[in-house]
């Protein structure tokens, strides 16, 4: 096991893991035999939480207290374009762990793992969850195979020499967490507003490398614990009414909804 006293944090290098997703202004349909969400001929785009992390780490890198970026997806080939959009925005290199399997948190937890004893970054900065799962499992998973401190759903981040800073919210208000790194952070709405890529850095991110390994180069794709019985759309909201006074309102609670 890769433990955080073990890990020299000399270089300071951040993986950014990123997911390809359904864009989020799409609306998902589902599959006639309700087996899962219908991905065909439909936008893809990296998961909006994916993309605070890019742009925090890219950040970092901009104040001088980063100085290499590395961008990891797992998927099918054309999560390379996900990929494509870290290295635009900001990122050095990319590596994508090329799998049709739909792997769930654990397995994706596991395949990281292998990737930062490979890379040896200083941080590990990743979205809270991914807007299709919603699982918000993979950082914590992470962070407990490697061993190393945690800090979840992060608004603010600042580096001092070893040591990450991370605020985030709580149900009572703000709460600051110092880290030792080497770390996993998981990016919260509220961290950062991402950049768009312009131009020129879309160009340049054309030439930046992108490995392509399989599951196996990195021990291989664990066995599913989880099965999908059934995708349904939800139900449809019906209208709703008003009413005259109090009374009114709590005689429907009662006889038609049935609440009370």
């Amino acid at each position: 096991m890769a433990t955080a006293s073990a890990w020299k944090v000399n270089h300071m290098k951040i993986l950014v893991p990123v997911k390809r997703v359904l864009d989020y202004n799409v609306k998902a349909r589902v599959k006639s035999d309700q087996s899962g969400v219908d991905l065909a001929n439909v936008k893809m785009a990296m998961n909006p939480f994916c993309e605070i992390a890019v742009e925090e780490a890219v950040r970092l890198k901009e104040k001088g207290l980063a100085e290499d970026i590395v961008a990891v997806s797992v998927g099918p080939a054309p999560a390379q374009e996900t990929i494509r959009t870290a290295l635009a925005m900001g990122a050095d290199r990319g590596l994508l762990i090329q799998t049709d399997a739909d792997p769930e948190p654990l397995a994706v937890a596991k395949l990281l793992k292998a990737v930062v004893e490979a890379e040896q970054p200083s941080l590990v900065i990743m979205g809270k969850q991914a807007i299709d799962g919603d699982n918000n499992a993979v950082g914590q998973m992470l962070a407990a195979l490697l061993d190393w401190p945690q800090a979840t759903f992060a608004s603010k981040v600042e580096l001092s020499g070893d040591v990450v800073r991370v605020t985030r919210e709580v149900d009572g208000g703000l709460q600051t967490l110092e880290l030792d790194m080497p770390a996993v952070v998981t990016a919260d709405l509220r961290l950062n507003e991402p950049r768009y890529a312009s131009l020129p850095n879309i160009m340049k991110a054309k030439k930046k490398v992108i490995d392509v390994k399989s599951p196996d180069d990195f021990g291989g794709l664990a066995a599913p614990h989880l099965t999908v019985k059934r995708v349904t759309e939800p139900p449809k909201r019906t209208a709703g009414m008003k009413v005259e006074t109090a009374a009114d309102l709590v005689s429907k609670l009662k006889t038609e909804a049935g609440v009370i």
